[in-house]
């Protein structure tokens, strides 16, 4: 059974990076499109970014295009998100979340339609 843990968030100055990542234990990434979702204090969860099972193919929020970049290892068993440019506005929870074959969910987060979902690692851009 696909299990999905986060990794990599912490402080980070405005302007700052830090770089997640979400890495799969019982399968490989295969088969699975992974998205990236975030939920900030009394907001609602956003869809941030996805990868295709193939490696290849990307999305993006309006709020992070051009300084977020989502890739995947050649073992295919960890998805990056790799965060630059931040700002306080990027402060949230960070979540990582594995679809079937395509990120055709994305960016809805309704967890039930999810195959897998991380625990959430804390990002927090602050000076």
């Amino acid at each position: 059974q696909l299990q999905l843990v986060e990794s990599g968030g912490g402080l980070a100055q405005p302007g700052g990076s830090l770089r997640l990542s979400c890495t799969a234990s019982g399968e490989t990434l295969d088969f699975h499109a992974i998205g990236w979702f975030r939920r900030a204090p009394g907001k609602e969860i956003e869809g941030v970014s996805c990868l295709g099972s193939s490696g290849r193919t990307t999305k993006y929020s309006d709020s992070v295009k051009g300084r977020f970049t989502i890739s995947r290892d050649d073992a295919k068993t960890t998805v990056y998100l790799q965060m630059n440019n931040l700002q306080p506005e990027d402060t949230a929870v960070y979540y990582c979340a594995a679809e079937e074959i395509r990120c055709s969910k994305w960016p809805a987060a309704r967890r039930a339609e999810y195959d897998a979902w991380g625990q959430g690692t804390q990002v927090t851009v602050s000076s």
